[in-house]
């Protein structure tokens, strides 16, 4: 990791509380997961200030990857824009601005990813699940944070990708708590 994002992601760290981003330690996991997944098409749905994206950005200069990334507010995105381009990611990444279930449920059929994170409205975990499985990868992953710390709004979500034949799952303890699903089929 060069200097500059890891004085980055220290920065963001700061404010870790007002944009909802996941731990260091999850950022660290999803990007060793990207690494170890070999993942080139990661779709991130919840940009906030760029803070997981930088670890998925981090970890796609090694897959020679790239990230869309989808985010409600225009400030948080523009932030996480200047912080991507900053650390030396621009040309890696595809922003962009709106309700994820929207952008979700206009994908063209032929976009597909093997690698997503799903971050953003916790009442909507279900749906972009939903949203996004036709445009899975065989063996994809799915991410999901705050599993433990907002259980009760992503329960539906855990419900339905745990009873999915099609997926594994696992809940991870990691500070917010992690859902890791992997496409079986």
């Amino acid at each position: 990791m060069n200097e500059i994002l890891n004085d980055t992601l220290l920065e963001l760290e700061k404010t870790q509380h007002d944009f909802w981003n996941v731990s260091r330690s999850t950022g660290n996991f999803l990007n060793m997961l990207v690494k170890i997944r070999n993942a080139r098409s990661v779709l991130e749905i919840g940009t906030s200030n760029g803070y997981s994206g930088l670890w998925f950005l981090d970890a796609l200069k090694v897959t020679k990857g790239h990230l869309t990334t989808i985010e409600y507010y225009d400030k948080r995105q523009s932030i996480a824009r200047a912080n991507f381009d900053k650390c030396g990611f621009a040309g890696m990444y595809t922003p962009i601005l709106g309700s994820a279930c929207d952008i979700l449920d206009k994908l063209p059929s032929d976009k597909m990813y093997d690698f997503v994170l799903i971050d953003a409205n916790k009442r909507e975990y279900v749906r972009n699940f939903e949203l996004i499985k036709p445009h899975l990868l065989p063996n994809a992953i799915i991410a999901a944070d705050n599993v433990n710390s907002h259980r009760e709004k992503v329960q539906t979500y855990l419900d339905a990708v745990m009873n999915d034949e099609d997926f594994q799952t696992e809940i991870l303890d990691l500070p917010a708590g992690l859902a890791i699903s992997y496409k079986c089929k």
